[in-house]
């Protein structure tokens, strides 16, 4: 027991499992709060930008309001000083001053584009007016006494309100002015100006909205079921003085349908407010929404824009997201750099101990030796050779130890060079056959070549993806295979090649031979295959006639897909060591003697297995000329897919 503690030190006290768990929740709450602050930070500054486009917005609305009604304002200050109206109030009887003044009004109306300018007496009583033939407020003898505009005016004032025509039903603004003769009000200008002009402007703001009046009263609206709605409850003295005037004809003034509370800026006279989510008022959905306002400047009128949040609550959720990933980045940069330190020190104590113990151990050799040296010399020469042989086992645990590191890393150089070197080669040459078929015209075959430009593009960068940690193999993706696919692909990358030097190829393997499907991973096929058959080529350099054979034969639950060329082949020597690591046959610097093993571990990883034989078969690549060499023959060994279909005919058989 003294022993066991000594090397394997005391058990761990109680209170670790509890502060890693406190540990992970201080770490879980700082990513958190992380998240939260960033979604905070990030919705104000989204807040801040919505307000000020939006104020924007409302100010060049504002402005095109004021411009199209404001303008007018001033017209019935300017009709008193007509001739035929004084003379009109002055004798309101005789028909010749009323048709003058309309004459006069008439005119005036045509070169303003008002609805209407008209003229009152004392009484409300309309005498005169531009549109004398039309039933509303300006229909010469109609009484207006009940009017707002009119008895603002009566009593020395501009009157200025939104009202609905008394007949008609039009709404307009009206402008209203006193008519005095010396000092004496002897009767009323007023000017209706039509509001359809702020009907075609709404797209202006991009966002529902909405006019309302100094009764807080939606006088026009993007949104049809907003009109003449109340933004405010309104006392029943108001609504008593409402039905009086009948500022909106015989409407029912309703509350508005949207729970808005606004705050006001009595100073900049700004109005906002935040809409929470689910309501069913708004055609454009149930978000929540911002709303923000401000006053007309001389009018009494508010304009009002819904703008939709739901932007600014995304973009600011993506922040916060952001912000937690980036805690929980440095929060494992920062386990990561302390796990590193704590394995040092475990190495360095580890080291310690070991040659602590080594200096007890020798120290022990050593007083035994001495003490035994004087009475035994055949002990003295057991213990010097025992020394020697402990020397001689420290040496080769180093070297092993050295060994198994730079296997891992040789291993993982390996299947990096390798597996990128391929398509690296396919793309280079496909690059150059798609500048042929570009100067050839051919922009079907261009177009296919950069597809599988494409393919390999992403072949590439799914075998450097997986290297996330230090000596890990990217894992296959295993799927039902169509093995003449994968010949094809293969051979396609070859084509150029095989041309170019010659080499007869016998493809007995096309997808019309209805080759079952195997369980295996596309890609890495398709790799094997490409460096089986460079390899055969290699192999057939010195051959003067260079063929080539590709068959596959069903066999069980296998499917063995064979590779067959009329090299040189190998002897059984060179078979015995054909598939170790930076063995190769080839001349200096061809090769590094890695695709075979490379290939055979892609190939065992699936299920199947990578066999060589030499020599090959004579009836694949018999030639009553010249038989040729002995040849090589690769075969793979493939698991069957899955409830694979089985062919209808054998597929060793060439196609027609």
């Amino acid at each position: 027991m003294p022993e066991s503690s000594a090397l394997f030190g005391p058990p761990r006290p109680w209170w670790r499992p509890v502060l890693r768990m406190l540990l992970v929740l201080a770490a879980v709450g700082t990513i958190v709060l992380g998240a939260w602050l960033g979604d905070v930070l990030s919705e104000r500054q989204g807040m801040a930008a919505l307000r000020q486009e939006s104020n924007h917005r409302l100010d060049l609305f504002a402005a095109v309001v004021e411009g199209r009604i404001r303008r007018l304002e001033h017209v019935p200050a300017t009709v008193q000083l007509s001739a035929d109206v004084l003379a009109l109030l002055r004798a309101p009887a005789e028909p010749r001053r009323v048709a003058d003044a309309s004459g006069y009004l008439r005119r005036l109306n045509a070169h303003l584009g008002s609805v209407a300018v008209f003229v009152l007496d004392e009484r409300g009583t309309v005498l005169a007016s531009s549109n004398n033939d039309q039933n509303d407020d300006s229909l010469v003898g109609s009484d207006m006494a009940y009017r707002p505009y009119f008895l603002e005016a009566l009593a020395g004032r501009v009157g200025r309100h939104f009202a609905i025509g008394a007949r008609r039903g039009e709404p307009g603004y009206f402008v209203s002015h006193p008519i005095r003769d010396g000092a004496r009000v002897v009767g009323v200008a007023a000017i209706k100006i039509s509001l359809s002009p702020i009907e075609q402007i709404w797209e202006m703001l991009g966002a529902p909205a909405l006019l309302a009046d100094a009764n807080q009263v939606v006088i026009l609206s993007s949104q049809a079921e907003w009109r003449y709605t109340a933004l405010a409850e309104l006392p029943l003295e108001r609504r008593v003085d409402l039905q009086i005037n009948r500022l909106y004809d015989d409407l029912r003034i309703a509350r508005f349908p949207l729970p808005v509370q606004l705050s006001v800026d009595e100073e900049s006279q700004v109005v906002e407010g935040v809409l929470p989510a689910g309501n069913a008022g708004l055609a454009r959905g149930s978000a929540e929404m911002l709303v923000l306002g401000r006053a007309l400047d001389g009018m009494d009128w508010r304009v009002l824009i819904f703008s939709d949040l739901r932007g600014v609550r995304l973009q600011a959720m993506r922040f916060g997201m952001l912000c937690g990933v980036a805690v929980a980045f440095v929060q494992l940069l920062a386990l990561y750099l302390l796990q590193r330190r704590r394995l040092l020190r475990q190495k360095l104590e580890a080291k310690q101990m070991l040659e602590r113990v080594n200096t007890e151990l020798e120290h022990k050799v050593a007083k035994r030796t001495r003490a035994l040296s004087e009475t035994n010399t055949r002990l003295r020469k057991e213990v010097a050779e025992r020394e020697q042989a402990e020397l001689t086992l420290r040496a080769a645990q180093d070297e092993l130890v050295h060994a198994g590191k730079m296997a891992v890393l040789g291993q993982l150089a390996t299947g990096i060079t390798h597996e990128l070197t391929q398509p690296l080669g396919a793309i280079r040459t496909l690059s150059g056959n798609a500048r042929e078929f570009l100067r050839r015209g051919d922009l079907d075959a261009v177009g296919g070549n950069l597809d599988i430009v494409a393919r390999l593009a992403d072949q590439m960068g799914g075998i450097i993806h997986p290297l996330k940690s230090f000596a890990r193999k990217s894992a296959a993706q295993p799927s039902a295979t169509d093995v003449a696919v994968a010949v094809r692909h293969a051979l396609f990358l070859y084509d150029q090649r095989l041309r170019k030097e010659g080499v007869t190829l016998d493809n007995r393997c096309p997808p019309e031979a209805g080759l079952p499907r195997v369980w295996c991973d596309p890609n890495r096929l398709e790799q094997v295959l490409i460096n089986l058959i460079g390899n055969a080529v290699d192999a057939m350099q010195q051959r003067p006639d260079r063929r080539l054979c590709i068959e596959a034969e069903l066999v069980g639950s296998e499917l063995l897909l064979k590779v067959i060329d009329n090299g040189p082949g190998f002897d059984a020597a060179t078979r015995e060591h054909l598939f170790e690591p930076f063995f190769t046959t080839k001349p200096a610097g061809a090769g590094l003697g890695l695709g075979l093993a490379i290939s055979r571990d892609i190939v065992r990883e699936c299920g199947g297995d990578l066999e060589a034989h030499s020599p090959a078969s004579p009836a694949h690549l018999a030639d009553p000329a010249d038989p040729g060499g002995p040849g090589a023959c690769f075969v793979l060994r493939l698991p069957l897919a899955p409830e694979a279909p089985l062919p209808s005919t054998s597929a060793t058989d060439p196609t027609p």
